[in-house]
């Protein structure tokens, strides 16, 4: 990853951008957008600037840049046609600390601008790092067309019940698995199709007839095939997506691992001929232990769980255990 994916809360902190054409000032409108209090250095400035000037939305110093515009930004954006000017820029704030962006040159930004799908509050950015920005443009519109204008709308509802339901439930486990249930059920619908009070009523019913006791583990037992991420079926993905611990052997690649739940905990088994890292039974009281903790737990085997692991008597303790269980091909 040559780029850390990271939010900047700028609100009402002061941003710099140098350069006074077309592309600063769709710049200028995206730091505005999130908050910032902008300045614009340059000689002159394009009509739509020009006109933000006047109705005092920016700051505009009507002179060629010089060291002295950076002290006090936060974040600086460098938007001209002049590559010695741009790269003075960015070696000034660079001396500073100060995050800095300049437009068309990945090798003099310390910060990147992804593409952006915008559902606020809901944000979803894709980058290249830089190697194209055409094939993440590309991507953006292919998403857009798959996420609805309503998220932004249901992530709003949600942040208004957020307290209620960590004050009905004890722990962050099952605080979780309440809104994935909601957010994949009946609730969500009733948002996306506009019904939105029959959404809240919905949501409102759901918190006061949960119960506050942990939810029931279950134990997922997914094949991760030869390795390759692209053969996964959508609904390992799914529970991969969903697992609190994921039990692994050796023969499940760093690709396939990289698709799980960032935040979940990984364990590894081992599993090589003639050498395991966990013995057979201690894997099988392992995933009965994390169970009965209420935790959704992904046994992910390389190949076939039942050809190339011991699946069989896995499933056969889990049964023995009262433990709730899927088998999934991956």
């Amino acid at each position: 990853m040559k780029f850390l994916p990271i939010f900047m809360d700028i609100q009402g902190q002061p941003c710099l951008v140098v350069g006074g054409g077309s592309i600063a000032s769709r710049k200028v409108f995206m730091l505005q957008r999130a908050g910032g209090a902008v300045t614009v250095v340059s000689p002159e400035l394009c009509d739509e600037l020009q006109a933000r000037a006047k109705k005092g939305d920016l700051t505009h110093l009507a002179e060629s840049f010089r060291p002295g515009h950076i002290d006090q930004q936060v974040v600086v954006i460098a938007a001209t046609d002049d590559e010695a000017v741009n790269r003075e820029v960015s070696e000034t704030a660079k001396r500073h600390g100060i995050p800095v962006n300049v437009v068309d040159a990945p090798d003099l930004c310390s910060f990147i601008v992804p593409s952006l799908i915008d559902r606020d509050p809901v944000q979803i950015a894709i980058s290249t790092g830089g190697a194209s920005p055409v094939l993440a443009r590309l991507l953006r519109a292919r998403l857009e067309t798959f996420i609805p204008a309503a998220y932004g709308r249901l992530a709003r509802m949600v942040e208004g019940y957020r307290d209620q339901v960590k004050r009905k439930f004890g722990s962050s486990n099952a605080i979780r698995q309440f809104w994935e249930k909601i957010l994949e059920g009946p609730v969500a619908d009733l948002l996306m199709a506009g019904k939105d009070k029959a959404a809240r009523e919905t949501l409102q019913k759901a918190i006061d007839v949960a119960s506050a006791a942990e939810p029931r583990g279950e134990v997922y037992l997914v094949g991760a095939g030869p390795g390759d991420p692209d053969l996964l079926t959508f609904r390992a993905l799914r529970l991969m997506q969903r697992a609190d611990v994921v039990v692994y052997d050796r023969l499940v690649s760093a690709g396939v691992l990289d698709l799980v739940r960032r935040d979940a905990e990984f364990i590894y088994a081992g599993k090589e001929r003639n050498r395991h890292t966990l013995k057979q039974e201690s894997i099988n009281a392992l995933l009965v232990r994390l169970a009965k903790e209420g935790k959704k737990v992904v046994r992910l085997k390389g190949g076939d769980p039942f050809i190339f692991g011991r699946g069989g008597e896995e499933i056969e303790t889990l049964m023995a255990e009262g433990i709730d269980f899927q088998v999934v091909p991956g």
